[in-house]
């Protein structure tokens, strides 16, 4: 009988779960992911990340962090700022291309979204300046 109860208890809290809806903030990317090439020695560059909220509740970023001193992010609208449903921001991230080197970054978002801890990615290759 305590078998049968338990089980019985178990599966009225699965479907009870299942059917609640998820209705916090989610943001959508136009891309997450950018490749800038070759990229001049000295010459500082940048892309901007625009993101919609296709969530239900508003979505608020909390924090935009980097890996390093030489890739610095900004966010529109500022962190703490909500971003109702439908509505866009965007996220630019400019990376100081001092190194003749090939790079691979990332920017570490943090937010109340669905997914609260999301990354993009910039790629490339500096290319030594020519004299």
């Amino acid at each position: 009988m305590k078998k049968i109860l338990l089980i019985c208890s178990v599966l009225i809290g699965f479907i009870a779960l299942s059917s609640m809806s998820d209705n916090t903030a989610e943001f959508k990317f136009n891309e997450e992911t950018h490749d800038f090439g070759n990229v001049p020695q000295g010459k500082p560059v940048s892309f901007v990340f625009k993101y919609t909220n296709v969530g239900d509740e508003p979505l608020i970023i909390t924090s935009v962090e980097s890996t390093c001193g030489c890739t610095v992010p900004s966010v529109e609208p500022k962190q703490g700022t909500p971003v109702k449903k439908g509505e866009s921001g965007s996220i630019t991230i400019t990376y100081n291309a001092a190194v003749a080197a090939p790079f691979n970054k990332y920017v570490k978002i943090t937010s109340n979204s669905k997914t609260p801890l999301k990354m993009l990615y910039i790629k490339g290759e500096v290319v030594a300046a020519a004299n």
